[in-house]
């Protein structure tokens, strides 16, 4: 029996995941959730869902997914892949995090860990929690990082393709892992409004993050 998928997310790890699912015959892909605005630098989750002709949420938002599915829809797995809006549980749903959970809870990772010097970043596979981005973990990998020479673009690139990594070695054995919790004692959290506090790190280059507006778009 197939299982019923619903995919909210953006960008090329987000269209990699979804074709991922379309080309399993175990599974069924009944829809996808864009960000809404979809952003300019990576591909269109949108344009993809009309192309394959997959049921597509064009509002961006999850709660109006009975737009294109019946109000008494369910499915098996609800999957994030960098959704941008805090999503509360009513389904199991699982979320691609683009940092080491329990470490780098909330917003921009990738930059904090940056500006923080680490050495060591991840990607982590969790449940959706009430809490943000405090649920139990299913798999994660860790990678190296340089933040000497690294630009935040270079290792958001690398965690494009550990993301796809650790995607496809957990999901075949999905069923018959049982989620860790995490050590809440270990746990940092970055919230939007700290985001003034990031730098020469806000950007995906430091050059864009600190060269003037004018200068930047001329």
């Amino acid at each position: 029996m197939k299982q019923s998928v619903v995919l909210l997310g953006k960008g090329t790890l987000a269209i990699r995941v979804a074709n991922w699912f379309l080309n399993h015959s175990d599974y069924e892909l009944r829809a996808v959730v864009p960000v809404i605005p979809e952003p300019a630098w990576t591909e269109s989750l949108s344009r993809w869902a009309d192309a394959k002709l997959v049921p597509l949420v064009r509002s961006g938002h999850y709660k109006d997914i009975t737009d294109v599915l019946s109000e008494n829809w369910r499915a098996d797995l609800v999957l994030s892949v960098f959704y941008d809006k805090i999503i509360k549980p009513w389904f199991r749903i699982l979320n691609l995090h683009n940092g080491p959970l329990p470490k780098y809870r909330g917003v921009s990772p990738i930059n904090w860990a940056l500006k923080n010097g680490e050495t060591l970043h991840g990607i982590t596979l969790h449940e959706i929690t009430p809490g943000i981005d405090d649920g139990p973990i299913y798999s994660q990998l860790l990678y190296s990082i340089y933040p000497e020479h690294d630009e935040v673009r270079d290792v958001y690139a690398r965690a494009l393709e550990y993301g796809w990594t650790l995607f496809t070695q957990t999901m075949p054995l999905l069923e018959r892992i049982t989620p860790t919790p995490q050590d809440h004692a270990q746990a940092t959290y970055y919230a939007m409004h700290q985001n003034g506090q990031l730098g020469e790190r806000r950007s995906f280059t430091r050059y864009e993050s600190i060269a003037p507006v004018a200068e930047r778009v001329g």
